[in-house]
């Protein structure tokens, strides 16, 4: 609380019968300021949200315990994704022949393009979009794949180990295309 100093400031008079004024000295005690800003510190913590950890919604199919029923997809409906180092992205469509003369590369940016262009040709029903990411693919861009699943409103999509061939197949695209840009 504020209180007054009324004790005799000790003041001089000048001159005869003139009598001064006494000067008040005020104080203002800061404790209770101190506790409201620590209860208003304390109110705000206690009330705000912390960060909500973000989640993609995922709809996996149920586990078949036979092969056969397992969900089928038409060769000519499936495309597949292989994920390699540097942003790097190739891809084919229905299966990998054994010359690899359907195997292709892109990168992020152009990779819309592919899929909404197969989107575009394939029904629906018949979509199917396999993912694959190497052992040099970074975790940012298995993220980032499956974000543009969603931007692009590809609902059905796997994650899927990649095969002996075509990691080897990855890893010779990657060095040829590096052999190029040097050149």
């Amino acid at each position: 609380m504020a209180e007054m100093d009324t004790s005799s400031g000790g003041g001089h008079k000048k001159g005869p019968g003139v009598k001064k004024g006494k000067k008040l000295s005020t104080r203002v005690d800061l404790t209770p300021m101190v506790d409201l800003g620590f209860l208003l510190i304390t109110f705000f913590i206690f009330t705000t949200t912390m960060s909500q950890p973000t989640a993609m919604r995922l709809f996996l199919p149920k586990d078949a315990d036979k092969p056969e029923d397992q969900n089928k997809a038409k060769q000519s409906g499936v495309i597949t994704l292989l994920l390699g180092k540097d942003n790097n992205v190739f891809y084919y469509e229905g299966e990998l022949t054994n010359n690899g003369s359907n195997f292709k590369s892109s990168n992020f940016k152009e990779i819309r393009n592919v899929l909404l262009d197969k989107k575009s040709r394939t029904p629906e029903k018949d979509l199917v979009i396999i993912l694959k990411p190497s052992s040099e693919c970074t975790y940012r861009n298995v993220v980032d794949i499956l974000d543009e699943m969603t931007i692009d409103v590809l609902k059905r999509y796997a994650l899927v180990d990649i095969t002996d061939v075509e990691e080897k197949l990855v890893v010779a695209s990657e060095k040829a295309g590096a052999a190029t840009a040097s050149n």
